[in-house]
C-alpha cells in the first residue's frame, strides 16, 4: 500500500473515488450520447481540453485581478508577504476574508450559469413547444439568485469584518 501511495500520490481511498466518477461520468455520457462511444470520447477530450486550456487560464486571470484589488482595499499590494503568497499576518487574513466573500458567490452564480445556460439566454423554441413553460423568467429568476448569493456573502462578510474588528480592540 505504501509503495502505492508514493506512486500514485494519494490514498487509495482516494484513487478508488475517483476511478468511480469517471466510470460514473462514462456511464452518464454512453446513456445521453445514444451508445456512441466515439462522441464520448471527443464530448470528454472536448470538455478536458476547454477547461484546461480555456477555463482555467481565464478564471486564474479573475482572480488574481480579484486579489489586486482585495490587497488594496486591505492595505497591502498583492505581491507583499512571505514569497508573494500573502501569508502571515492579520491583514492577509482580513484580504483573504474579503476573497473569499467574493469567490464563493461568483463560483456558485458561474455554475448555476454552466447549468442553465441555455435557460438563461433564452430557451429554445423547441423547448418551449416540450415543456408548455414560458422561457422568459430564468434570466432575471438566475440574477435574482446571484444578487442574493452576493448580498447573504457581504452580510455575512460584515458581521465577520466587525467580529474581527472588535476583538481586535478588546487585545
Amino acid at each position: 500500500m505504501g509503495a502505492l501511495r508514493r506512486w500514485y500520490g494519494a490514498s487509495v481511498f482516494h484513487l478508488l473515488l475517483m476511478a468511480g466518477s469517471f466510470a460514473l461520468a462514462g456511464y452518464a455520457g454512453v446513456r445521453l450520447l445514444g451508445g456512441d462511444p466515439v462522441g464520448v470520447a471527443v464530448w470528454f477530450l472536448g470538455g478536458a481540453l476547454l477547461h484546461d486550456l480555456v477555463l482555467v487560464p481565464g478564471y486564474t486571470l479573475v482572480d488574481r485581478g480579484w486579489r489586486a484589488v482585495a490587497g488594496r482595499l486591505a492595505g497591502r499590494p498583492s505581491g507583499a508577504g512571505h514569497g508573494g503568497h500573502g501569508h502571515g499576518g492579520r491583514g492577509d487574513r482580513a484580504r483573504i476574508r474579503l476573497i473569499n466573500h467574493v469567490r464563493v458567490p461568483a463560483v456558485l452564480s458561474a455554475l448555476l450559469f454552466a447549468v442553465y445556460f441555455p435557460l438563461v439566454l433564452g430557451p429554445s423554441d423547441a423547448y418551449l413547444s416540450k415543456s408548455g413553460l414560458p422561457g422568459h423568467p430564468f434570466a432575471g429568476r438566475w440574477l435574482l439568485v446571484c444578487a442574493l448569493l452576493f448580498a447573504v456573502s457581504s452580510v455575512v462578510g460584515a458581521v465577520r469584518h466587525a467580529g474581527g474588528a472588535a476583538a481586535d480592540r478588546s487585545r
